[in-house]
């Protein structure tokens, strides 16, 4: 058990941010997924981006509140401009995610669930690197 918590630890904000991350995913695609089989229209390409911006702002919310404060344990008391630099970085990486989504789904005809995983993996990817790196800057505050 020590071990365990030893490796926590070590690893404590990469650890947090994959389970905030998962919870992130969770909450985006049950918002996705649920304007996909309920009001929208999976298959028209507009109604599909208008599920996916949905189930981006939902997580972008989760996520900003989340990661401030079990992963990048954010103590900035400028928390505006703080998130005015998360919601911005999530903008860019909103862009690659519905350019993925059109590209496997609307112009290469790739299931659009598949498409979605896809895109959501280079999305958890590239909001990691911009959050530490621009956001949740360390000593920085």
């Amino acid at each position: 058990m020590n071990k365990i918590i030893e490796l926590y630890k070590k690893h404590k904000e990469i650890i947090n941010y994959v389970i905030v991350g998962g919870l992130t995913t969770v909450a985006s695609m049950a918002i996705f997924y649920g304007s996909t089989w309920t009001f929208l229209d999976g298959h028209d390409p507009f109604q599909l981006q208008v599920a996916n911006v949905l189930s981006w702002v939902g997580a972008v919310l989760f996520s900003y509140i989340a990661n401030r404060l079990f992963v990048f344990e954010s103590k900035n008391p400028k928390i505006f401009k703080e998130l005015i630099a998360f919601v911005s970085s999530r903008l860019v990486t909103l862009l690659l995610d519905m350019g993925t989504m059109f590209l496997l789904s609307s112009v290469l005809h790739i299931n659009y669930n598949f498409a979605k995983i896809v895109a959501m993996v280079l999305v958890t990817v590239g909001n990691y690197v911009i959050s530490k790196v621009f956001v949740f800057k360390k000593g920085k505050e």
